[in-house]
């Protein structure tokens, strides 16, 4: 028999969390923004839902970044972009994933492709501008020394 979906506000609350957002957060980032709101949440409680919402392909998740888990409540299909110097993603909506691609690696490996995602790493503009001011900074330290 299959257990009844009970609706809470914490439940509610927390998908309006992931859903209201484009930051991509992490499930730390859902509690610290609830706790205020609903003294007795749990960062369990917050796990054990998000988990539930990508079961139930409320919203899905971006991978791991800096050791924790990211969320997206965006479900049209598009492309992330992860900045490896400080961590945050991007949604790209104008690079969508080839959908022909997953009927050629159907074909080519025999597998039933259902989806696929793309996602970007490497530095965003203000890591790559700060990268920059850095090396020039210590190219002109090593110049007047």
């Amino acid at each position: 028999m299959e257990r009844a979906i009970r609706y809470s506000q914490k439940r509610a609350d927390i998908l309006a969390a992931i859903q209201g957002t484009d930051c991509h957060p992490s499930a730390e980032w859902v509690y610290q923004q609830l706790k205020p709101s609903h003294p007795g949440l749990s960062l369990g409680t917050v796990y054990r839902n998000l988990i539930f919402f990508r079961q139930q392909g409320l919203i899905q998740s971006v991978g791991v970044v800096g050791g924790q888990e990211r969320f997206d409540g965006t479900l049209t299909p598009h492309s992330h972009f992860v900045c490896d110097s400080c961590g945050s993603v991007l949604d790209l909506p104008g690079i969508h994933p080839d959908g022909d691609l997953d009927q050629t690696v159907s074909r080519q490996y025999g597998l039933s492709v259902q989806r696929h995602e793309l996602t970007f790493h490497g530095l965003c503009q203000s890591c790559a501008q700060s990268q920059s001011n850095q090396s020039d900074q210590n190219n002109k330290e090593e110049t007047s020394a």
